[in-house]
């Protein structure tokens, strides 16, 4: 195991684009220091983004893209030469970037620009800084006297220690703007100034301002009472699940020890009493198997990327260090996805383990696959940065033929020449049992209802700040929080599981296999409806772009969260009936 997360370290320092790539970071007065334009786009849409001189700003003569690493465009990162040349400690004063004269074309389209707060992002020696292309005057009610005004000069701040660049911060300047209220033609110059000055804060701290923001004191209790809130939800639950199962179990047993000479004189009831059917196979054996494989294979995805999260791998922009590490890692895990499957089949007595590696190779990627081809293509009529270029679909198509599927192979044949029995305590009769009639909620829905609502409720103040943070301009840096968050989800996910299936079997309900996943997996569900809730009410976002963009992508996490805690659910709930069934004579 220590050698496979050394492995995936090394891959990643190879593939992130880190800091530092192109200098060491050190300049002499007057050396250029490398600048680059990134995207556009509107404020509140994080996914509608474009390139930066898709809007008629002044081009540099000689216009270079930046080589980017595969999570960089992954990330809708296009980083281009910008216009702007801040050299090493050089002041300017109103340094002139071009002359231009706007044409009806453009100044509509820089107008719906700024009424849509339009912003611009940039980087400055790998130092992240925005800004917005304009403002809206609303002094009058009436929309259509609203002034539009557009920024022409910036003004950098830019803080050094020694021979290295620190910080970096602009200003915009609304008595230095046009007015672009009118479709006519308007001659502007842009213009820009620097200022240099000194700071003591050292190179290896630049980054921390980023982070603030989620470390806020305020932020940080919130975080706290959040972790309390769940850790006090997990202690009730596991208290009261471990009182009322410790006792009732207990009972049980010295019941069903006491009366086994009188069985024949007492009527058959409780869970002792469907032993011949609680081992009974599910239907659909390949494709629980399949649910089984890729939810261990995301699980373990899951547990790896915290791993490297812990380690300070995804500082703040770190660009496309995320998305790397997912593609790179789920090809990596495709093989614990084979072998999970084609294991568990083949001990449910399946017959043909290939189509049901083959199942679980698309179970997941399929969906995501089909989403991201819809996305793209309404990216691609955008004209949106988040269109992957064909040489990455390239890649991509690559690493999963190359990577992903041999790995997903390999582990099929390891599960296949590794096969064991199914570990049964009790022999499986030869006919199942009629499960008696139970009230409705008993039912399927009803349960998964109440086993997705506990975990939920342990994890949704959290899931505010990662919302905020994937899809806003916030930052989330305090993964330790995260994960303590994660885990409990676990514990939360087996332990409302384990109880689920105890009430189900006794009451002579023995088809606890598809339930104890549905059951698992039903925070997934619950996730989704949050999406809906947090797109209408927190969010302002708008448009088919940005509303396909989210809740296609956010529909594929909660498949992958249905598919990984249903996966847990299942385990546990195993574990549970194999652990009570030991316990008592099954004939």
């Amino acid at each position: 195991m220590d050698g496979a997360v050394v492995s995936v370290v090394m891959l990643l320092a190879c593939g992130l684009g880190v800091l530092g790539s192109e200098s060491d970071h050190r300049y002499k007065e007057g050396e250029r220091v490398p600048l680059y334009a990134n995207k556009v786009g509107p404020f509140h849409n994080p996914s509608e983004t474009y390139r930066f001189y898709d809007l008629p700003f002044c081009v540099p003569e000689h216009v270079t893209d930046k080589k980017e690493a595969l999570g960089e465009i992954l990330n809708g990162d296009r980083l281009v030469d910008a216009p702007y040349e801040l050299n090493f400690r050089e002041d300017k004063q109103l340094k002139s970037v071009c002359k231009k004269t706007l044409l009806k074309e453009d100044v509509r389209k820089l107008r719906d620009a700024v009424s849509k707060d339009y912003y611009f992002q940039m980087y400055y020696d790998d130092l992240p800084f925005w800004g917005f292309l304009g403002k809206v005057e609303k002094d009058k009610l009436d929309p259509s006297e609203y002034k539009y005004l557009l920024y022409k000069h910036v003004h950098f701040d830019i803080y050094y220690n020694d021979d290295r660049v620190i910080e970096l911060n602009i200003q915009t300047d609304p008595n230095l703007a046009v007015d672009i209220t009118e479709d006519k033609e308007v001659n502007v110059e842009f213009s820009y100034s620097v200022s240099w000055k000194r700071t003591d804060t050292p190179f290896e701290k630049r980054m921390e301002k980023y982070s603030k923001s989620s470390s806020m004191p305020q932020h940080l209790e919130i975080h706290w009472f959040s972790i309390i809130n769940s850790c006090v939800t997990v202690l009730l639950l596991t208290g009261f699940l471990a009182t009322i199962l410790m006792r009732v179990l207990k009972n049980d047993f010295i019941k069903y020890s006491h009366d086994e000479e009188s069985l024949e004189d007492q009527e058959e009831s409780g869970w002792k009493y469907i032993h011949g059917d609680v081992f009974r196979f599910p239907q659909h054996k390949s494709l629980f198997s399949a649910v089984i494989g890729s939810g261990t294979q995301l699980l373990a995805l899951a547990i790896f990327i915290f791993l490297l999260a812990l380690v300070g791998v995804f500082y703040p922009y770190n660009r496309g260090a995320l998305f790397t590490a997912l593609v790179v890692i789920y090809a990596l895990t495709s093989g614990i996805a084979g072998y999970t499957a084609t294991s568990f089949y083949l001990q449910l007595e399946g017959t043909n383990w290939v189509r049901n590696l083959l199942l679980t190779g698309f179970l997941f990627c399929g969906p995501l696959f089909l989403t991201f081809c819809f996305l793209n293509t309404v990216a691609i009529s955008y004209s949106a940065t988040a269109a992957l270029p064909f040489g990455t679909i390239l890649v991509i198509i690559l690493i999963w033929a190359l990577v992903t599927a041999p790995l997903l192979v390999l582990g099929g044949v390891a599960g296949k020449n590794g096969k064991t029995e199914f570990q049964a305590p009790c022999r499986t009769t030869k006919y199942p049992r009629e499960i008696p009639q139970l009230p409705w909620y008993r039912g399927t829905i009803p349960q998964m209802a109440m086993a997705g609502f506990l975990p939920f409720s342990a994890i949704y103040i959290e899931l505010y700040y990662i919302f905020a943070s994937v899809w806003g301009h916030k930052i989330y840096t305090i993964y330790s929080i995260l994960f303590i968050v994660f885990i409990i989800l676990i514990i939360v996910t087996a332990f409302i599981t384990v109880a689920l299936t105890y009430f189900q079997l006794a009451v002579e309900d023995h088809e606890w296999w598809w339930r104890s996943v549905l059951c698992g997996g039903s925070t997934g569900i619950f996730i989704l409806c949050y999406c809906v809730y947090y797109y209408h009410a927190r969010s302002d976002m708008s448009g088919f772009m940005q509303t396909s963009f989210f809740f296609g992508y956010m529909a594929c996490i909660c498949y992958g969260f249905f598919l990984m805690l249903g996966t847990v659910g299942f385990r546990a709930s195993l574990l549970f009936v194999r652990h009570i069934y030991h316990s008592i004579k099954c004939e």
